[in-house]
């Protein structure tokens, strides 16, 4: 089998099988797309020809040109997908990717906002407009439930219970979770869709669409939409440090871990598959607190009195 067409055969199988995030297959069709070129200018066509020697001159070109450990590791990721599943399909004997492995990155703990900063964030909208109605309940929600943006951006009515405070979110791999709303989120939908979001539906009056948060013309909310508007409320609000919807996603979990939340249900609300991805929040949680020793207790810093 040709490398492009095993590529294109991963591909099919990985949405219609495995029902992976559209983002997600998106990555893996780049990342493979890249690996074919590599292939190319090795003179390899065929996906049994492919040897271990030919991938890690892969890795190597991609770290030449200055790709960090985690975006190879990515690549990696990719490539050993692809040959599982040629194998699985028995394409292949051998899984030439099988004992390639790239040097761990050092984990970096996540960055969040404290709570006033996120206070301050989710006031700077303009609650006079519909505009600001709509990215208040947006931000109120993200907080709330530490949501993926593109889960957020995605959400259909009909996932919204306010009548018992709960969201059902379809995630990653199409699994879907339940996580709760607070009061203050459910409030700010209520408002949402009291009236601003018709005023998104005007120029398509009775036209029945399934998204919850829409922009002008009656369009769902775009991630990219959606990140600009974020950034511009964070200068509103004062906000210095770098800013994401994923940094609202840690804050959440963050101050929950603070609080003292059960990790296996933070887990759940997260939407991770592996609750070793949650317990960064407990380091954070840790160091945070080691800061906080160091810049009040009197006797934390050497020399004292």
């Amino acid at each position: 089998m040709q490398v492009d067409s095993a590529i294109d055969s991963f591909l099919s199988w990985a949405r219609v099988e495995r029902g992976l995030a559209t983002n997600t297959l998106e990555a893996y069709g780049r990342d493979l797309a890249d690996f074919a070129r590599s292939l190319d200018k090795q003179g390899i066509a065929e996906a049994s020809t492919v040897r271990p020697t030919h991938i890690l001159k892969h890795l190597i070109e991609l770290s030449k040109g200055r790709l960090g450990v985690r975006s190879q590791a990515r690549h990696l990721v990719a490539i050993r997908q692809l040959f599982r599943f040629l194998m699985k399909e028995r394409v292949l004997k051998d899984d030439p990717a099988a004992e390639i492995e790239l040097p761990r990155a050092a984990k970096t703990l996540p960055t969040f906002l404290d709570v006033a900063e996120v206070e301050r964030l989710l006031a700077a909208p303009d609650a006079a407009t519909p505009r600001g109605v709509r990215d208040r309940a947006m931000l109120e929600v993200l907080y709330a439930t530490g949501l993926r943006v593109t889960e957020l951006v995605e959400l259909p009515c009909d996932a919204v219970d306010l009548e018992r405070g709960f969201l059902l979110v379809r995630g990653k791999g199409n699994k879907e979770r339940v996580v709760p709303l607070g009061q203050a989120a459910v409030a700010a939908l209520k408002e949402y869709l009291a009236g601003a979001r018709a005023s998104f539906l005007e120029r398509q009056a009775g036209a029945d669409v399934a998204a919850l948060f829409l922009r002008a013309g009656g369009e769902p909310m775009t991630r990219q939409g959606f990140w600009k508007a974020l950034k511009g409320y964070a200068r509103t609000a004062g906000v210095t440090k770098p800013i994401s919807p994923h940094k609202l996603r840690h804050s959440f979990a963050t101050h929950l871990v603070e609080r003292g939340a059960d990790l296996r249900a933070v887990q759940a609300m997260l939407g991770h598959a592996d609750l070793s991805t949650t317990e960064i929040y407990t380091h954070v949680n840790r160091e945070r607190l080691r800061q906080l020793y160091g810049q009040h207790h009197p006797r934390a810093r050497a020399g004292n009195p």
